[in-house]
C-alpha cells in the first residue's frame, strides 16, 4: 500500500508508472540526505484523511511550508503548536468574516476529517527552499488525481486560490462540480481578492444545495 487501500485502487495506474516509482526512490535520498518536509510518514496525510468517497471539497496549494516543523501533509494547514503562518491567518480573518467564526486550532485536520482535500501540486519541500521539488513529478501525479476527482458523479467544490491554483481550473471539466476562485491569501495578495469573496459560505450553500452536509469550518 502506498497511499491509503481506496485510493492506491483508484489511482493504480499511476502509482505504477516509471515516474512515480522513480520519484519515490528519489525521494527515500532526499530524506537521507537533506531536510525535508513534512516527515516522511505524512507525505500523502490529505488522502489519509479525507476519504474519496466523503470528498466535498478540494483545496489546493503549491507546495507544503519549508520552515522547521510547519508542514504536516495538508495544504495551509501547520501543526497545533506551531505559529500561525500569514496565509493562514489570513484565511482565518476571511472565516471570520465571511461566517463569524473564531478558528484557534491551526491544525485542519478537522476540515480533512469532514471531507475536505488539502491538496498541495507538490507534496515535498527542502527545508527553507520553496519549490525545491518540482522536478521530481509531484505534478504529473496530483493533476492525475485532480482529473480524477473530476469524474466523480458527487457534486465537488474546487477552491483555486492565486494564479497558480488558478491554472489547474482547465483539468475541471465535470458540470456538475464548482470552482470558486480568489486572489492568494498571502499577505502580498490577501487585499487583491480574496478577502470578502466569502468562499466558505458559497461552499456550504452550493453542497447543502446538492443535499450534501456543509463543512463545520
Amino acid at each position: 500500500m502506498i497511499i491509503t487501500k481506496k485510493w492506491d485502487e483508484i489511482l493504480k495506474a499511476e502509482i505504477e508508472k516509471d515516474y512515480f516509482l522513480k520519484m519515490l526512490k528519489q525521494l527515500e535520498i532526499e530524506y537521507q540526505n537533506n531536510i525535508v518536509f513534512p516527515q516522511k510518514e505524512e507525505i500523502f496525510n490529505a488522502f489519509r484523511l479525507t476519504d474519496y468517497d466523503n470528498l466535498k471539497v478540494v483545496i489546493l496549494g503549491q507546495d507544503p511550508y519549508h520552515g522547521e516543523g510547519e508542514a504536516e501533509g495538508l495544504a495551509f494547514s501547520v501543526k497545533e503548536n506551531i505559529k500561525r503562518p500569514p496565509s493562514l491567518r489570513n484565511i482565518f480573518k476571511e472565516i471570520k468574516n465571511d461566517l463569524n467564526i473564531d478558528r484557534e486550532n491551526n491544525s485542519l485536520k478537522d476540515w480533512a476529517s469532514q471531507g475536505v482535500l488539502l491538496l498541495n501540486a507538490i507534496l515535498t519541500v527542502q527545508k527553507d527552499t520553496p519549490l525545491s521539488h518540482k522536478h521530481l513529478g509531484w505534478e504529473l501525479f496530483t493533476d492525475e488525481v485532480i482529473k480524477t476527482i473530476d469524474k466523480k458523479d458527487t457534486p465537488v467544490v474546487f477552491i483555486l486560490w492565486g494564479n497558480y491554483a488558478k491554472s489547474k481550473k482547465a483539468l475541471i471539466t465535470n458540470k456538475k462540480h464548482y470552482i470558486i476562485e480568489g486572489s492568494h491569501p498571502s499577505p502580498f495578495s490577501a487585499n487583491r481578492g480574496f478577502f470578502g469573496t466569502k468562499p466558505f459560505s458559497k461552499t456550504n450553500e452550493f453542497l447543502e444545495k446538492n443535499n450534501i452536509e456543509g463543512i463545520r469550518w
